[in-house]
């Protein structure tokens, strides 16, 4: 099947910013005014108690100097992996331009009111599931997960701030970031970025 049917464009070795977040941002907002579909979906991988890699598609919540944050329970699979390997792979791909961008780094956990302002933006069915607490677990049927959602609706209707205690966000904080520009004859530019401490510095990678 044929791939980079988009249009790829162009990135300019010669004039990068010297932090990645300011290359990402751009790149973020161009797929956004080109009409990627879901531009800001991630693969978000992990690994479990055995050293197993896993990963799943989630939202990107957003990007500050502290890293690329996102949320989830923390009594999930990928909750309870971050709680014993908090460290974790972010993939961005954005096929009409042909471009990927691959984070890596140590996981911090954001502070409570970050996390309750996060879960009171979420619409009424996303927060009534978290509220149920069973994400990840083994399900009956899904009659059993209606119920527990209808619980969990009534007491949100009862109290409308209400906050999952579990429900935690999560950031990133990014030591390798990779911008991959592709190419259909396959000479892909790559830059990549890598910190110490808190100095970037970049460098290209072959294709």
């Amino acid at each position: 099947m044929p791939v980079f049917v988009g249009l790829p464009a162009d990135l300019d070795v010669a004039s990068l910013p010297s932090k990645p977040t300011v290359l990402f941002e751009r790149w973020l907002r161009e797929a956004i005014d080109e009409g990627v579909p879901e531009p800001h979906a991630m693969t978000l991988s992990t690994c479990d108690a055995g050293g197993v890699p896993d990963a799943r598609i989630l939202i990107l919540k957003d990007v500050d100097e502290q890293g690329w944050w996102f949320a989830t329970s923390r009594v999930s699979a990928k909750g309870g992996q971050l709680d014993e390997h908090p460290a974790a792979a972010l993939t961005f791909y954005w096929p009409l331009q042909a471009r990927q961008v691959r984070v890596r780094g140590p996981v911090v956990t954001g502070p409570p009111e970050r996390s309750a302002a996060d879960f009171l933006a979420r619409g009424s069915s996303a927060r009534a599931i978290a509220l149920t607490g069973k994400e990840s677990q083994p399900l009956a049927d899904r009659a059993t997960c209606l119920s527990a959602v209808q619980v969990s609706q009534a007491r949100l209707v009862a109290e409308p701030d209400l906050v999952s205690t579990s429900w935690q966000v999560y950031a990133v904080d990014a030591d390798v970031v990779e911008f991959w520009q592709g190419d259909k004859d396959r000479m892909h530019t790559r830059v990549q970025y890598t910190r110490d401490g808190r100095e970037w510095s970049h460098h290209l990678l072959w294709p």
